[in-house]
């Protein structure tokens, strides 16, 4: 478990205020695909995902970001027990969809990325390191049901 101080909190809070989910979410997996090509073999029933345009039209990757995102707010007003927040849904990655669980970290780097890009000047080194923080406990409680 994460300890958190109470400037971490609202540091993490202050991020995810910020955080257009529909608009973030509908880029974050068209990042991940472009930039982690190889975790296209998870998206076989998503259509045409082998070229940059066809990813960045691609609405059920849109809309599957946008679900990540949603999620990920789970975490946020879960903080103290992100892990069984998740458990059931690292379960569902470990049993059913076989997720490597590296490609979590993968997928935290462009959830990163993606706000960087949103807040700009306001990613400032604290807020990145408090946040990066913040996804490291979501990336070990989506591994958790690996171990």
């Amino acid at each position: 478990m994460v300890k958190w101080t109470e400037e971490e909190r609202c540091i993490i809070r202050g991020v995810w205020e910020k955080v257009d989910i529909d608009e973030v979410g509908a880029q974050l997996w068209a990042r991940a695909l472009i930039v982690y090509p190889w975790i296209e073999r998870y998206f076989g029933s998503f259509g045409d995902t082998f070229t940059t345009t066809a990813i960045l039209n691609n609405p059920k990757l849109a809309a599957l970001g946008k679900i990540v995102l949603a999620a990920l707010d789970t975490a946020v007003k879960n903080m103290d027990n992100v892990k069984g927040a998740y458990a059931s849904l690292s379960r569902v990655h470990y049993e059913k969809i076989k997720v490597d669980p590296e490609h979590f970290r993968l997928l935290a780097e462009c959830i990163t990325i993606s706000i960087a890009c949103k807040l700009k000047a306001e990613l400032s080194p604290q807020v990145q390191s408090t946040w990066q923080k913040f996804l490291s406990a979501v990336v070990d409680s989506m591994r958790s049901q690996y171990k």
